[in-house]
């Protein structure tokens, strides 16, 4: 500390006698502003002008990603002036709607969902398919942020021209399903794509949320992890249409035709879907390209039975009644956080409850109370 103050020192006697110093302070280049202004006046110039629901549903029929993409981030906004406009939109797209094959896909972290859906994704896109994969993200529990990072890890894919990457955030929802996924559905089926991939944030005890809205669920395993049963839920292989046990390379070949046969053999003990389906186990190699087309085929198949025997639209009806007792849920649930006196309210309870006055479910009673019997 003592040398740089003798320095400074030095420095400053040498300037003030304008005598020539070893120190030197070089001014250097400038430096430019942090902010571009093309993009700031073009982020501006979006901010202020309005578009309608028609201008919208124009945009989203005639294939304009950019339309497409903002109206999906009205869908998901939780402000509430974004609301009844994104509920126009989707009434508007409706008729356009149903007309693809939702596929769900989900698998245990580090499965290679990401590298599965690129090779599939990209042979889709190579037979002509228009495909919207709707990526989801897991939401800090802390931050309540995400990454958003699958356009990075599908970096073919993304720049495919056949192929369109919607990244959302779960925001602690069930099952790591963004909310309003179902109604980003609805939207890319009116914009033209023909198949949409639903990727999940991993395997978990809520996965029912995936398989309530697409018509296919593929579930990804690994082997040579341990017990190949292990760690996966009963549950989860019944709702599963197929099992793809991913990464069957190298000296993973055995691996997985040994897994495969564990995996056939479970199934087995399995009663028979409504379907009318039973459920394949398939190994691919996502990097080398092996096993996709089968996958593909595999789900064709299954496509092609249940819209024989109807159970394929008896689904999607089942479906639709599904999402109107959830909306009504989330609705209910919603609105009670959010109403301004049950705020007030619901501090004054907690103090009650935290000194022990009244019981946890009094205290969730007398607050139902009061919030129905309003006027």
């Amino acid at each position: 500390m003592n040398l740089l103050i003798f320095v400074f020192k030095q420095y400053s006697m040498a300037e003030k006698q304008n005598k020539k110093s070893a120190l030197k302070v070089q001014k250097g280049i400038a430096q430019p502003s942090s902010i571009n202004p093309d993009a700031a006046s073009r982020f501006r110039k979006g901010k202020t002008e309005t578009i309608s629901v028609d201008q919208y549903l124009e945009g989203i029929i005639s294939g304009n990603r950019t339309i497409l993409s903002q109206a999906i981030t009205l869908v998901e906004s939780s402000l509430k002036k974004h609301h009844p406009i994104a509920q126009q939109i989707i009434e508007k797209c409706l008729p356009y709607s149903g007309k693809s094959l939702r596929v769900g896909i989900t698998g245990v972290p580090g499965v290679g969902k990401s590298t599965f859906i690129e090779a599939l994704g990209k042979y889709l896109t190579g037979k002509g398919h228009k495909l919207a994969v709707l990526a989801i993200d897991p939401s800090s529990q802390r931050s309540k942020g995400s990454i958003l990072g699958d356009k990075t890890r599908m970096e073919d894919l993304a720049n495919d021209p056949g192929a369109y990457i919607r990244p959302s955030a779960s925001t602690g929802s069930l099952g790591g399903v963004a909310r309003k996924t179902r109604e980003t559905i609805i939207l890319c089926e009116a914009a033209g794509f023909d198949t949409i991939f639903v990727e999940t944030v991993g395997v978990g005890q809520s996965e029912t949320a995936v398989h309530s809205m697409v018509d296919f669920f593929l579930l990804l395993m690994l082997a040579g992890a341990g017990d190949e049963l292990q760690g996966i839920k009963r549950g989860i292989m019944e709702m599963a249409d197929a099992i793809v046990i991913n990464k069957a390379d190298g000296d993973n070949i055995k691996k997985a035709r040994l897994a495969k046969q564990q995996y056939e053999n479970a199934l087995h003990l399995f009663p028979p879907a409504e379907s009318g389906w039973i459920p394949k186990v398939l190994t691919c190699s996502s990097i080398q390209n092996e096993g996709i087309s089968e996958t593909w085929t595999n789900i064709l198949n299954y496509q092609n039975l249940t819209f024989e025997n109807g159970y394929f639209q008896s689904r999607r009806d089942r479906q639709n009644i599904q999402l109107m007792y959830r909306t009504i849920n989330a609705s209910l649930k919603d609105t009670f956080y959010h109403d301004e006196s049950m705020k007030n309210m619901l501090k004054s309870i907690e103090k009650e409850v935290l000194e022990k006055k009244i019981s946890s479910f009094v205290a969730a009673q007398r607050l139902l109370k009061n919030y129905f019997n309003r006027d």
